[in-house]
């Protein structure tokens, strides 16, 4: 290969940023690098709908679609190093690839959880496509799952688990569920959920070491109080690290994150970061790096157009969903630093409005949509939002719409 588009991770941001130059006219080769074995693929599925039994993985796109866009991809491939001056990609296979312009969207790695028998079988991961098929399969023979970590991907496992008839218990070291991510009020709405539907969560539990069953495979969770809790498998999700190690060896700035400007761009100009693995600047000037579906997707259509147009910034209004014993939680905007939530209580649901004094950060909903889509849009036009009517689940917040 010669020149071109180089687009390393077949994930939600690769596969965009490679539709998006085309959409954009970019007539260059467009080449996608992807190291699993699959195409890319639906990944928020993987804590829902594919731990049902029988359920398939969720392509984004069939085969066909890609030769017909004059996408070369290429799955099964990892990259190891990039020569930033001579504009080349080493792969692990000894290949080496030139390119014109070079978009890292590696993604991120799940944290590990550093204390005695964390290789044990049957503690897993959930981060790709073939960890989720080995969770299914083994959910199957599980009476007993312990979930390590409070999180969305935590909480959606618990939730998926329980609905196939196991026991969960989930173990969250902090004293609240999705403590870094949501209001207090949120968190203990989900709590009641999860203990509703028959999940036990204990909070400000501390992992110290795995129980051997004297085969090798995990029986069990001790405390750092001393308590064990019984498991026959063990889903760890405290988190995870963004994939930065390409960046560094072109030698770029790394901050939790590949560092990029408002437009993408690492301070090689021909280098680009997006999704999972990018730290950029808020309109604030914040560094930030979200784990998003609309995040990669949308940061990847901003970085084609930045690649075509030569000029244009990111400054999308951050949203997440996620679902949990089949309540959907939609967020509009980032909670951090809001010193003030104020709780909208309806018989049909509930949104958390989260302020800064009387600046609107965020808006947290759990059965009201129409809360989460006027929430978008005030936040992304800068509209002031009062205490009262955040407050009064009457007052129609579209009329406050620009």
């Amino acid at each position: 290969m010669s020149g071109g588009a180089l687009i390393v991770g077949a994930g939600q941001a690769g596969f965009q940023v490679a539709c998006s130059l085309r959409q954009a006219g970019y007539d260059g080769a467009v080449t996608v690098l992807g190291d699993e074995r699959h195409a890319p693929y639906g990944r928020p599925a993987l804590s829902k709908e594919r731990l049902k039994p029988e359920s398939e993985l969720q392509y984004l796109r069939p085969e066909s679609f890609f030769a017909a866009q004059r996408i070369d991809l290429r799955i099964g491939t990892s990259a190891v190093r990039v020569d930033a001056a001579g504009r080349r990609l080493h792969l692990e296979s000894g290949e080496v690839l030139d390119y014109d312009q070079l978009v890292l969207a590696t993604g991120a790695t799940p944290r590990r959880l550093p204390v005695p028998g964390g290789d044990l079988a049957g503690i897993a991961p959930l981060r790709t496509a073939e960890d989720a098929e080995r969770l299914e399969q083994r959910l199957g023979a599980t009476a007993r799952l312990v979930v390590v970590g409070g999180g969305f991907v935590g909480l959606e496992v618990a939730a998926s688990a329980r609905a196939r008839g196991i026991a969960v218990h989930v173990l969250e070291a902090q004293d609240r569920l999705l403590a870094r991510a949501l209001s207090a009020p949120m968190s203990a709405h989900l709590l009641d959920v999860h203990e509703q539907a028959g999940v036990v969560v204990s909070r400000r539990s501390v992992v110290e070491r795995f129980v051997d069953d004297g085969a090798g495979a995990v029986s069990g969770v001790v405390l750092a109080d001393g308590a064990t809790v019984a498991a026959d498998t063990v889903v760890v999700g405290i988190g995870v690290v963004p994939n930065t190690l390409l960046a560094q060896t072109a030698g770029l700035a790394v901050d939790d994150g590949i560092v990029v400007d408002r437009s993408l761009r690492t301070a090689d100009p021909a280098i680009w970061a997006i999704g999972d693995c990018a730290r950029f600047p808020t309109v604030d000037g914040a560094l930030v790096r979200i784990e998003s579906v609309q995040n990669a997707t949308d940061q990847a259509r901003a970085a084609a157009a930045s690649i075509v147009a030569g000029a244009g910034t990111y400054d999308a209004v951050p949203w997440f969903w996620s679902v949990q014993h089949e309540q959907r939680l939609q967020i509009a905007g980032l909670s951090t630093g809001h010193d003030r939530a104020v709780s909208r209580v309806a018989n049909d649901g509930l949104s958390v409005f989260c302020f800064r004094g009387d600046e609107l950060l965020a808006v947290e909903s759990v059965g009201r949509p129409k809360d989460h889509m006027a929430a978008r849009k005030l936040l992304a036009a800068g509209v002031r939002v009062d205490h009262g009517q955040a407050a009064d689940p009457d007052f129609d917040l579209k009329t406050l719409v620009p």
